[in-house]
């Protein structure tokens, strides 16, 4: 049985199987996946492998949800990690990859008061075309 944290780091890492999927990097993925299940047999190797395949394809033609392939592949590397606990630190580096050519978003707050055209940070009073302060 796994603790918390470890099938948090699954979880996190079929998240990240799903966003490397969607991404169309599936080469990029197979050779992650393959590093990380040859600490297994062949045979879960080549289960990971396949998995991996079915799952590029069937999400290509909307045979499958996301979430399916979430949990399948959290299920998939929750096995293997209670199995091979000693490819926890493959599977924290999955969780904590980013796919190449994905857009990250930084979410803030912003306050503005007056007059003008406010981009990228606080202001406060009024902006004007010629640089002069208003009185």
């Amino acid at each position: 049985m796994l603790d918390a944290a470890a099938l948090a780091v699954a979880t996190g890492a079929a998240g990240n199987v799903l966003a490397y999927l969607l991404q169309g990097q599936t080469d990029t993925l197979r050779t992650r996946i393959s590093a990380i299940f040859q600490r297994g047999t062949a045979r879960e190797e080549s289960i990971a492998l396949r998995a991996l395949e079915e799952h590029a394809e069937a999400l290509e033609q909307r045979r499958v949800t996301q979430a399916e392939v979430t949990a399948q592949w959290s299920s998939l590397l929750a096995a293997f990690l209670t199995a091979y606990p000693e490819a926890r630190a493959d599977i924290e580096a999955l969780r904590s990859s980013v796919p190449s050519g994905m857009k990250t978003v930084h979410i803030g707050s912003q306050h503005n008061h007056g007059r003008g055209t406010f981009i990228g940070g606080d202001n406060h009073g009024t902006v004007r075309v010629d640089g002069q302060e208003e009185r």
